[in-house]
């Protein structure tokens, strides 16, 4: 009986982390294609740069905004902690995230003006940064109780980069093949059906008691959280990180560059796009295949001494 029992518990733990892997993978293909570095990137910047003869300078500080909504992530994780909307802590905030996603981006289909259309994708960044931080709270509940974080997170990056990769393809294919603004409607029309994927993984794949509202955490919570911003530690590796990743010449200077200097053709500029997050997928598959055993402070200097020569 006993033996029974135990095969019968890893059963359906193993069943548990499929459907985990399964909406893991869906969730960041979703973030992907709809991130505003994803698909609408390329038919964005060309259409800020035809239409309206918009300089590297303006499209960036125009861009800059949509930072806003990924900068306060840790709001959103407390709140649904301890805010659960109709009784639950991660399916609604899911489902509301991605319909707003997927509501901001028909908006984008129907206009053309840069004001409308920033504040726009400003909701989207809003829906898509929620939904990303809801995820991840599900992944760290669950590595918890699975001892599966070094899965979920290869699962995760997998993905997000798989369809990254389509998207910059499928970016240059709509540039190079259609009018900026038809392009930029394209791209927002195929963003907008993605996010309701979500909607219906987290309904099907998501197993969630139901919960109640605790203020009293958290307030504990924010105040502990203002405490770490004190911490002298969580300041040097904040420090590192904005160091690491500041790349002031990529991005849409890049872009400008690549078309106006080097006279590449948008489907080539695409094809480049792919090329780049093909190389995080080859690193999601070597952990997978090879790295697994590695300790995480000898992977953490090989990504750091590979990203310096890089």
């Amino acid at each position: 009986m006993a033996a029974t029992s135990n095969s019968t518990t890893l059963h359906d733990q193993s069943r548990q982390i499929s459907r985990l892997m399964w909406f893991f993978a869906l969730v960041y293909v979703v973030e992907g294609v709809g991130q505003t570095g994803g698909l609408i990137a390329q038919p964005l910047n060309y259409f800020l740069k035809q239409t309206f003869g918009w300089t590297p300078v303006q499209v960036t500080a125009y861009l800059t905004v949509l930072n806003l909504p990924w900068i306060i992530k840790p709001v959103y994780g407390i709140v649904s902690d301890f805010l659960p909307l109709f009784g639950y802590r991660r399916k609604s905030y899911l489902v509301l995230a991605n319909v707003l996603a997927a509501a901001a981006y028909c908006w984008v289909t129907q206009i053309t003006a840069p004001g409308a259309i920033i504040v726009a994708l400003l909701l989207s960044a809003y829906g898509m940064a929620i939904s990303s931080t809801v995820c991840g709270a599900i992944l760290v509940e669950n590595s918890h109780k699975f001892g599966a974080s070094d899965a979920f997170v290869n699962q995760q990056w997998l993905w997000f980069n798989i369809a990254a990769m389509a998207s910059a393809f499928i970016g240059g294919q709509l540039v190079e093949r259609l009018a900026p603004a038809t392009a930029l409607h394209g791209a927002a029309a195929i963003i907008a059906v993605t996010p309701l994927i979500v909607v219906f993984a987290g309904g099907f794949l998501i197993h969630e008691p139901r919960s109640r509202i605790d203020l009293p955490e958290m307030r504990r919570t924010f105040a502990s959280l203002l405490a770490a911003l004190t911490l002298r530690d969580l300041w040097i590796i904040a420090l590192f990180l904005f160091v690491y990743y500041l790349n002031p010449g990529l991005g849409t200077p890049l872009y400008y560059h690549m078309t106006d200097d080097l006279k590449f053709s948008q489907e080539y500029i695409g094809i480049l796009g792919s090329i780049n997050s093909a190389g995080w997928i080859a690193g999601a598959l070597l952990y997978r295949r090879f790295l697994k055993g590695v300790t995480a402070k000898a992977l953490l200097n090989l990504s750091i001494m590979l990203g310096i020569v890089a």
